[in-house]
């Protein structure tokens, strides 16, 4: 088994599977491409979020729930991605493109009261979409053998968080996610003088939550300067994830259905160490409603996974990040560009995945606007987020595989007085 655990990952063959989310040979370990926490507008400044408290009154921080003491009305964003990925290797001089759409955030926040504010949402956690063919000839026969290697499922997660302002300057945060999904990792190995597949399936079976503390601190200089600081923590996963094992061989009939099964060896196994714990830091200065400026620091403790009956390793990860945004006036409604947000970015990734001494590692720029929808206040500010972002991912050493990619993402975010009792009509 133990050759297996390269090949998706070694250049030796092109990818089968139609779009969906995903689309990369580097969401074979573990429990796949991570796309958690990537809203739009965040995104678009490198992904800095622990000190990030936005200057008006339509944005809920679900990455630190402590910096939301501005939020004062309802807000609902609704969000989609649409990933384009560009694989090469020089393995055999390959080329391959692959694109994906999904919907990766709905969520609703509102004011409690002035100190405590509450949001919920959903988003897509990650995802497990590959499709890997290697063909071989045998040693000294007309024998060839196919290695198909693909992954399916997604892990969604439920999120809900409680933001309490304790102090003008000082808030603390609370957020749970509830995990759920399958995750499949497949292994079908043939011969060109056989008829039967011997094929490897792990599937892990995930319903499990954890919880993130937060912490946020704004202090104001002069009459409009800004110093804000940051701090999460998110605890390990509190359930557990089952994995079954099965090595079996048998083939298909027409309709794509297996027959013949015959069970070589099974094997059942529970794992806690599924969502590590994760701890970021970040700091950022600037100015009320005219500009931000931030950076960040994510650590990622490493997970370890069942992987086609054997346990894979991942390890511990970390990402710098900086950015910030730039409103030139939003009080300028002869102007309609002069009431868009700027957003703008970059970050490295240290990743988990590691082959041979060579770091699969990831790093991008990226940007974006908020357009408002109407000529009204700051009090009313709905509008449309857009972002970008491009980046590369891996690297040709080693027969590996290097991943160019140009992401793009859209959000609506509708912000108004839902919830607030009117003392006038």
């Amino acid at each position: 088994m133990k050759r297996f655990f390269v090949l998706p990952l070694a250049a030796a063959g092109f990818f089968l599977n139609a779009q969906t989310i995903g689309n990369s040979p580097y969401a074979a370990f573990g429990i796949g491409d991570v796309k958690y926490d990537n809203t739009t507008d965040v995104n678009a400044m490198g992904g800095i979020s622990t000190a990030y408290i936005w200057d008006f009154n339509n944005n809920f921080n679900f990455s630190n729930p402590a910096a939301n003491k501005n939020l004062e009305l309802t807000t609902i964003k609704v969000e989609g991605t649409n990933e384009n990925n560009f694989f090469k290797s020089d393995y055999d001089n390959s080329n391959v493109t692959k694109h994906s759409s999904y919907l990766s955030n709905i969520a609703i926040a509102f004011p409690i009261s002035q100190k405590v504010k509450f949001g919920m949402g959903y988003q897509p956690y990650s995802s497990k979409k590959y499709s890997v063919l290697i063909q071989q000839d045998v040693e000294d026969s007309e024998v060839k053998t196919a290695n198909v290697f693909r992954g399916e499922g997604t892990l969604s997660t439920v999120q809900a968080a409680l933001s309490y302002q304790i102090s003008p300057e000082f808030g603390l945060g609370f957020r749970t996610n509830f995990y759920f999904g399958n995750l499949y990792d497949i292994n079908e190995l043939t011969y060109s003088n056989a008829e039967l597949i011997n094929g490897y399936e792990t599937k892990n079976k995930i319903k499990t939550f954890n919880f993130t503390l937060g912490s946020a601190y704004q202090k104001k200089f002069g009459t409009d300067r800004k110093l804000t600081l940051g701090a999460t923590y998110t605890f390990g996963n509190t359930g557990e994830m089952e994995t079954n094992y099965t090595n079996s061989t048998y083939f298909y009939s027409t309709g794509n259905q297996k027959e013949n099964i015959s069970i070589i060896d099974e094997d059942f196994s529970t794992d806690k160490n599924l969502i590590p714990m994760e701890f970021s830091f970040g700091a950022g200065y600037g100015r009320d409603a005219k500009w931000f400026v931030g950076t960040q620091l994510d650590y990622r403790k490493g997970e370890t996974i069942q992987f086609l009956g054997q346990p894979f390793t991942n390890q511990n990860s970390y990402k710098i990040a900086a950015g910030g945004w730039y409103l030139p006036n939003f009080n300028n409604f002869r102007n309609y560009f002069s009431r868009v947000t700027y957003r703008y970015g970059a970050y490295y990734e240290k990743g988990n995945l590691s082959f041979n001494g060579t770091n699969i590692n990831q790093f991008a720029l990226t940007g974006g606007v908020t357009l408002p929808f109407e000529n009204r206040s700051a009090a009313r500010m709905s509008g449309i987020d857009l972002g970008l972002e491009i980046g590369k991912r891996g690297t040709l050493e080693n027969n590996m595989i290097r991943q160019n990619f140009v992401n793009l993402r859209i959000g609506l975010n509708f912000a108004d007085k839902w919830f607030n009792k009117r003392l006038y009509d």
